[in-house]
């Protein structure tokens, strides 16, 4: 019978001990027979040395030494386990009972694992799933940025090591999750557990952390990562979609221009190439339109 895979969790925190407790203890009620520990990475803050542990399913507590962001912060808990498994956790996520047995089921021979999420806003709970089981290049490349996530990701630390950590110079510290899926997705099908097995809590105001020149700047290193974006129809429709309506916002409507018309070109039915040639136009202002988007639970 082969041998249970072990687990290093990695959790960040920026120092909301509430939040991190209450995604603590939901790790720490799963229900899986193989070694489990945790290790929490304090991020920008002091550590909390009161939060370790020992026994059977110990938690490391470190600062982050690695550059500033989740990123960095996640890849320096990686490189701290010794485990078979690397699963990721957000500060403030809570996840289901049975969370990393069905993801180490589902696991297979690929080398990672994702899962459908459920984003709770407010009052508002919205379930995100994939619609498919295994996840291929082509998926991910139709999906930009959105409906997988790194919070609650399950992957082989070898992999990990191999296909390279996550980037820590994305700028504002965004897409990095679609950037690692991507690369592992060049080196074969993900596995996918198509039941929410994560709750990601969000605040209900609008406070977005990233200016428009930023959202800008994520995407285009991103392009220019993975070229193949550009291939997906569907896919780089959407990107040039945002890239349009965040560029008209900036009031450069030249620009803005030359990303709808490539929006259109690779998809005419984009929404987002509509709501940038009304915001060009003087029609409408994109700042309420997003503000009502994010109260709903959704994004451009």
């Amino acid at each position: 019978m082969p041998q249970t895979p072990s687990i290093g969790v990695v959790v960040p925190t920026r120092g909301s001990p509430h939040r991190l407790r209450r995604t603590l203890d939901t790790v720490d009620a799963q229900r899986y027979p193989g070694r489990l520990r945790v290790i929490v990475v304090a991020d920008q803050v002091p550590p909390d040395l009161g939060l370790a542990r020992g026994g059977d399913r110990p938690l490391l507590v470190l600062a982050n030494w690695r550059t500033p962001g989740t990123a960095g912060a996640r890849n320096a808990g990686v490189l701290a386990l010794d485990t078979d498994l690397v699963a990721f956790a957000a500060e403030g996520d809570l996840w289901r009972p049975g969370k990393l047995a069905a993801q180490v089921a589902a696991l297979g021979t690929a080398e990672l694992c994702t899962t459908a999420v459920e984003v709770r806003r407010g009052r508002r709970l919205e379930v995100r799933l994939a619609g498919t089981g295994p996840v291929g290049l082509a998926d991910l490349l139709a999906r930009p940025g959105g409906g997988l996530r790194a919070s609650g990701l399950l992957a082989r630390r070898a992999a990990l090591l191999d296909c390279g950590l996550l980037a820590e110079d994305a700028p504002g510290h965004q897409y990095e999750g679609w950037d690692l899926l991507l690369r592992a997705a060049r080196r074969g099908p993900l596995a996918h557990v198509d039941t929410p097995l994560v709750r990601l809590c969000r605040p209900a105001t609008d406070a977005r952390r990233h200016g428009y020149a930023e959202r800008i700047a994520a995407l285009r290193w991103m392009m220019s990562r993975h070229p193949e974006i550009a291939s997906s129809p569907t896919g780089a429709a959407r990107v040039y979609g945002r890239l349009a309506c965040w560029t008209a916002a900036t009031g450069d409507t030249e620009q803005a221009w030359r990303y709808t018309r490539a929006a259109v070109r690779r998809n005419w039915r984009e929404p987002r190439a509509a709501l940038a040639l009304a915001a060009v136009a003087g029609v409408v202002r994109l700042e309420p339109v997003l503000a009502r988007l994010h109260r709903q639970g959704r994004t451009l």
